[in-house]
């Protein structure tokens, strides 16, 4: 069978049926596994242009997090947070949130070492038998965004592509700012509310553990869709919101990174966190439950099980 998407959901699902003993190929059009834990060096640093974080309460994903805490791969980063609204600042405590010293990247190549991965393999059609691009195979799951998913889709197979229609999604852009040197008071993170440009400003260097003066903002759905042609047409704009924000200088070096499917804004109806049909065609990820690192796992974990239940 084939999983397409190497991001953490389409990695956890292939990891349970992998565990079956079911064959399984990963096909992933990207260049490296991550998804929207993507990670992008900058002169032989990484910065996290996608998820912030991720928060545990799920026994067997704490499991596996408890595995990269002790490799290195992650580590427990701060409860706290700032919140900017119009009315002003304000701190903010929740669950423990983690971060990865080496990117949030790692994480997913952790997993994708352990599968028969392709990177740089586009998938242009699931139809149904269920094949893919005309090849014969006993499942297939769709782990991505619904919107991209619908692309894959043949009009036959209805039902699926029903499923992945039901997902709303909205954009964002990632603003990756750099420093000479570190010009502001430590925050770890902050979530910006009522504001134009802003809806969360993370201090890298902090969440990393290496004290780089390197700030990364998400902006809001509204003022990304209105850059997503040209998405260099808002480094502008973005550094001059977070310089404005935190009262900084001017960054010497701003990268505008485009997720044209950033979060899910719709979700299907339901309570079972994935979908699987007749066909044997399924979807997985975050849209299934909270937007979450943990929520995408979970979904590609429990889809897997009910996959290598029915295979075997």
């Amino acid at each position: 069978m084939v999983v397409v998407g190497a991001g953490i959901a389409g990695l956890a699902c292939a990891g349970e049926l992998a565990a079956a003993g079911i064959p399984v190929g990963v096909r992933e059009r990207g260049r490296v596994p991550g998804g929207r834990m993507a990670s992008r060096r900058f002169d032989g640093r990484p910065a996290d242009l996608g998820a912030a974080y991720f928060t545990v309460d799920d026994p067997d994903f704490a499991e596996v997090v408890d595995r990269w805490r002790r490799t290195g791969l992650a580590r427990q980063w701060t409860d706290a947070f700032q919140v900017y609204e119009s009315t002003g600042r304000r701190a903010e405590t929740g669950p423990m949130r983690w971060s990865a010293p080496t990117g949030l990247r790692s994480l997913v190549t952790d997993l994708a070492s352990q599968l028969p991965v392709t990177t740089d393999r586009l998938v242009s059609m699931v139809e149904p038998g269920p094949r893919v691009d005309g090849e014969p195979v006993e499942a297939v799951v769709l782990a991505m965004p619904g919107p991209q998913a619908a692309w894959l889709l043949d009009p036959g197979l209805g039902t699926a592509l029903a499923a992945a229609q039901a997902q709303r999604w909205q954009p964002a852009l990632a603003v990756v700012l750099r420093y000479t040197e570190r010009c502001w008071d430590d925050f770890a993170g902050a979530f910006v509310n009522d504001h134009p440009v802003l809806s969360s400003v993370w201090d890298d260097g902090d969440r990393r553990g290496d004290r780089a003066p390197v700030l990364v903002a998400h902006t809001t759905a509204e003022f990304a869709q209105s850059h997503l042609p040209q998405p260099t047409s808002a480094a502008g704009a973005g550094e001059a919101a977070v310089r404005e924000l935190l009262g900084l200088p001017k960054a010497e070096h701003v990268f505008v990174h485009r997720w044209t499917y950033a979060r899910p804004e719709r979700t299907p109806a339901g309570t079972v966190p994935y979908h699987l049909d007749d066909d044997n065609i399924g979807l997985a990820g975050d849209a299934f439950g909270k937007p979450r690192v943990q929520t995408a796992w979970r979904s590609g974990r429990d889809l897997g099980r009910a996959l290598a239940a029915r295979l075997s």
